[in-house]
């Protein structure tokens, strides 16, 4: 059995006031730190042979603190960022947004994407995120277990789509907490007459 474990990163002062991130750099807060410190040994039970990480500080911090406990070097991978949210939505709150930017604001009500100035969409998210996973699982050996460290809305919409699910499932899953993680296992059962295949059997653990 092989096994994949995606981590969302720990908290920062944006995350707790509710601004949007999206490519922004922003470190974690204290609470952040505390909460990748404290996930740190948890992953190391699970005897990670490899990390890999987004490059924005808030991950590449938490895999940091991982990584320590692990005895490993984090790979830093920009194809795992989360969405980018587009210069106007940066920063701000969803009423901050609503009042300041309105037209953009309603047209991300009404899924229209392709509307505002900067920000990415589903499918070219997936782009990124779906091939960067792909490459990391075909490094692993039987028995082995890889880590990635990346973000929460990304991974809501890569993790169905690397299972291969149809449509856009992933807005049916709860919001990963700050280093909550997903655990996805390769391996054969009997309800896949013995076919081994990529499954979710767990998401959003916390410590």
């Amino acid at each position: 059995m092989r096994r994949l474990v995606l981590l969302r990163h720990g908290r920062t002062a944006w995350n707790d006031t509710g601004r949007a991130q999206g490519h922004a750099d922003v470190p974690l807060d204290d609470v952040g730190l505390a909460q990748a410190k404290e996930v740190g040994p948890l992953m190391a039970a699970l005897e990670p042979v490899a990390i890999w990480t987004s490059d924005l500080a808030r991950a590449a911090q938490t895999a940091d603190a991982v990584a320590a406990e692990c005895g490993l070097d984090p790979v830093t991978d920009p194809r795992l960022r989360e969405f980018d949210i587009g210069p106007n939505r940066t920063g701000l709150t969803s009423d901050e947004y609503a009042e300041q930017f309105p037209e953009e604001y309603a047209a991300l009500l009404a899924g229209d994407i392709a509307g505002i100035p900067g920000r990415e969409t589903r499918d070219e998210v997936l782009d990124r995120f779906v091939p960067a996973l792909t490459s990391y699982v075909d490094t692993l050996a039987d028995g082995e277990t890889g880590l990635v460290v990346a973000h929460g809305a990304a991974l809501r919409v890569a993790v169905p789509a690397f299972l291969g699910w149809e449509g856009d499932p992933g807005e049916s899953f709860g919001v990963l907490a700050n280093c909550g993680w997903v655990v996805l296992e390769h391996s054969a059962s009997t309800w896949t007459g013995g076919v081994e295949q990529w499954r979710l059997t767990a998401w959003n653990r916390i410590a």
